[in-house]
């Protein structure tokens, strides 16, 4: 039973830190086409909150997630597309930590990128994320 209440909540929390990693890429999309100061000011306040907030979501979701390998396998993790998925994982939060930096220099007013950049940079996650699904589904090797 617990392994279902910490699969549960594995999957709650990977799905509204997925939520915050797929918008905050989004405020940087209207911040680099933005001109007027009270909306830069409000899109900024937005994209400091989300992050913080989604960054602790985060955390529960690795937590969550360490708690249900160590349920199912222990220490002993099999091979394959656990190693994969967990790769996927640590790209995933690496990311999530490259969003900051990126957030700092709009604060700054030194943000170089434009707009169309952030839109491709906004796709990462969503390739990241499916291949972490396919690899927890299909299971591929």
């Amino acid at each position: 039973m617990l392994y279902l209440w910490t699969k549960a909540l594995h999957i709650f929390f990977v799905i509204a830190w997925m939520a915050g990693v797929f918008y905050l890429p989004r405020i940087f999309v209207n911040l680099a086409m933005e001109t007027d100061k009270n909306t830069t000011a409000r899109l900024l306040l937005m994209a400091r909150k989300l992050y913080r907030f989604s960054m602790w979501i985060a955390v529960f979701a690795v937590i969550f997630g360490i708690s249900l390998i160590y349920q199912l396998y222990g220490w002993h993790l099999p091979g394959g597309w656990l190693h994969a998925k967990l790769t996927l994982v640590v790209l995933l939060i690496g990311y999530h930590h490259a969003c900051g930096p990126l957030l700092k220099k709009f604060e700054r007013g030194e943000n170089k990128r434009s707009h169309k950049w952030f839109r491709v940079f906004n796709e990462v996650p969503v390739f990241l994320m499916l291949g972490i699904i396919i690899f927890v589904v299909v299971k591929p090797f």
